[in-house]
């Protein structure tokens, strides 16, 4: 009697990890083209969040901490040390002023510096214009 040959079970995975490898590099490469840009809220509220801390953004990239210019990378350590100070430091909040046009990243990244130090951000927004 003449033995059979036996099927092999195996299933190749390299043509699959290849796909997918393939996929990741399309989706890695286009998101980074895509730009988001969101034009910052209208609003008809008159309800004003008391801050102590007001963050001010301009276009040409100025940056103003309570009303002096400040630098992105001494942001984090001033706040800090405001925050330090404050009596009431759970109700700490920090408004973000920015100028229409401002890219939301920039908006963002001080939003992330809040979150970090585990205080509120407020966007201030502009009145509906009727």
């Amino acid at each position: 009697m003449k033995k059979r040959a036996q099927v092999s079970a195996e299933f190749s995975m390299s043509s699959l990890t290849d796909i997918i490898f393939l996929l990741l590099i399309f989706f890695m490469l286009t998101s980074s083209m895509v730009q988001i840009n969101v034009t910052l809220p209208e609003s008809n509220s008159t309800t004003i969040a008391p801050s102590d801390l007001i963050v001010m953004m301009t276009m040409d990239g100025n940056l103003t901490f309570n009303g002096k210019k400040i630098s992105k990378s001494k942001l984090k350590n001033k706040l800090k040390s405001t925050i330090a100070g404050m009596s009431n430091r759970e109700n700490a909040a920090v408004s973000i002023v920015a100028e229409v046009g401002v890219p939301w990243k920039k908006i963002n990244d001080i939003i992330t510096l809040a979150s970090q130090l585990k205080i509120k951000a407020h966007i201030a927004t502009q009145p509906k214009g009727e």
